[in-house]
């Protein structure tokens, strides 16, 4: 992988959203062709061997990738999203944030057992997120989860991976 074509297509905002963070801001990646096909090709790298059925991109920068993956991999696409964004029944998991509670939700119909899933997202912080999504999906009983992140921010949050269960294989292209 190219790693430095990445490096040198990330974009990095001091102080945002609030002073003291360094926010990576992918999208600065996906309007690069050739970042952008960096990464779906490393992606495609990673599982082509897993036998992945269905990818689900959890929202909203996380559907960029997983589309583009999908594609490639011949599996489907699942939409992660936000409480009341999607239009028909969902299953649903509500986590602890800094300042409160959120919820995340995917369609009722979405996977079943005999799905091998890959979660994808832009990036892994603190990791409730993602967690919450594993939550999710995990409801529906498939035969393996794999995640999988464009940016993990092991330097500032290594404790991150410590809150996924052992048997989920977890993949990032950048650490910092």
């Amino acid at each position: 992988m190219n790693k430095q074509l990445l490096l040198d297509n990330l974009r990095s905002i001091p102080d945002w959203p609030i002073k003291g963070v360094n926010f990576r801001d992918v999208t600065t990646l996906f309007k690069s062709p050739e970042a952008l096909r960096e990464i779906a090709e490393e992606m495609y790298d990673i599982y082509k061997e897993k036998g992945i059925t269905k990818i689900v991109g959890i929202e909203s920068r996380g559907f960029v990738m997983s589309s583009a993956v999908a594609v490639k991999l011949g599996a489907g696409i699942v939409l992660c999203r936000k409480p009341g964004k999607l239009p028909c029944e969902t299953v649903q998991e509500s986590y602890a944030k800094e300042y409160g509670i959120d919820t995340i939700e995917i369609h009722k119909d979405a996977i079943n057992e005999n799905d091998v899933i890959l979660l994808h997202d832009d990036l892994l912080a603190t990791g409730g997120t993602m967690k919450a999504a594993c939550n999710l999906v995990k409801k529906f009983h498939p035969k393996k989860i794999y995640c999988n992140f464009i940016i993990e921010l092991n330097t500032e949050f290594p404790e991150s991976r410590e809150l996924f269960d052992k048997d989920i294989e977890i993949s990032s292209l950048l650490k910092f």
